[in-house]
């Protein structure tokens, strides 16, 4: 009895580890097999399954520990270093306010323009010296105007101007010139030269009006870009709200780069417009003396007319 309910016990407990359909072994050949009782209805005992029968459950085995990442080491990105400010004239001109700049290039201009003033009149100014001088000494040599005409011929100074106009006056009064006397000639003459004399005189004074503007109004241009730079300073200062150099200098800088540059401006030409003053009064002082030798050689002509088998 105990065999067979051994071998009941493990019928059973083969009949639940097996999957569903799958067929038993058959028994071995001469092995005599009982008949497997009838189960009895209701719940089946639990049975305890055979020592043999028995699965053994896998070990979970222990993770090996997480390793952390291996990564390259990360560097800040390099940065060029910030380039120094250029505090140069030209870096100082460049970095400006374009209101800086263009009050800058406006007294560039004016420096350009008294410069060229300068060299053009004063050569002006010493030919037309001394072709004066050569014609007055000329006529000072003569005796008369009729024989002046042929020393003159060519010459385009005032001097020989004023003695073409003298001879052409007396040729043209010469019939009056018995009954109307000569004071009539005289003041005709002088009215003549004097008229010669103001034409040279306004021809060589041209430019230097220019010259006495831009003395006049350079440093005033130059006070303004000197207020504009010292405004661009006080908003540099609102905008960074820090009062440091770095912040109040670039401003300061331009402004007074500015003023300097209007008084670059204005210095040589109130100089300038000077030294050409004095050699345009030494050459009106030359037209008063060729004015005078004119008049000269027209009273002794009259005088020679109205002498007795003149």
């Amino acid at each position: 009895m105990v065999r067979r309910g051994t071998a009941l016990a493990a019928l059973v407990a083969l009949s639940l580890c097996a999957p569903v359909g799958a067929q038993t072994a058959s028994p071995a050949a001469g092995e005599v097999t009982e008949p497997a009782p009838k189960a009895p209805s209701g719940p089946a005992p639990l049975v305890a399954p055979a020592p043999e029968a028995a699965t053994a459950l896998p070990v979970a085995e222990a993770a090996p520990p997480a390793r952390a990442p291996v990564t390259a080491p990360t560097t800040a990105p390099v940065t060029p270093p910030a380039l120094a400010p250029d505090y140069t004239i030209r870096g100082m001109i460049v970095a400006a306010h374009w209101v800086v700049q263009a009050v800058m290039a406006l007294l560039a201009a004016a420096v350009f323009a008294t410069l060229t003033v300068l060299l053009y009149k004063s050569v002006e100014l010493t030919l037309a010296l001394r072709g004066l001088r050569l014609s007055t000494a000329v006529l000072g040599a003569q005796a008369s105007l009729a024989g002046s005409d042929a020393r003159l011929t060519g010459r385009r100074d005032p001097a020989a101007a004023m003695a073409r106009l003298s001879a052409q006056e007396l040729a043209l009064s010469a019939p009056a010139l018995a009954a109307a006397g000569p004071a009539g000639v005289t003041a005709r003459v002088r009215l003549g030269l004097e008229r010669i004399e103001a034409q040279a005189t306004a021809r060589l004074r041209f430019g230097l009006g220019l010259l006495a503007s831009i003395g006049a109004t350079a440093p005033f241009i130059g006070l303004f870009g000197t207020v504009w730079g010292i405004m661009t300073s006080f908003l540099s200062i609102a905008q960074a709200r820090t009062t440091t150099l770095a912040v109040v200098a670039p401003g300061i800088a331009e402004a007074l780069l500015a003023t300097a540059i209007g008084l670059a401006a204005a210095i040589p030409a109130v100089i300038i417009y000077n030294l050409l003053g004095r050699r345009l009064a030494a050459y009106r002082l030359a037209l008063a003396d060729a004015a005078a030798v004119v008049e000269r050689l027209v009273s002794r002509d009259l005088d020679f007319a109205r002498a007795p088998g003149g």
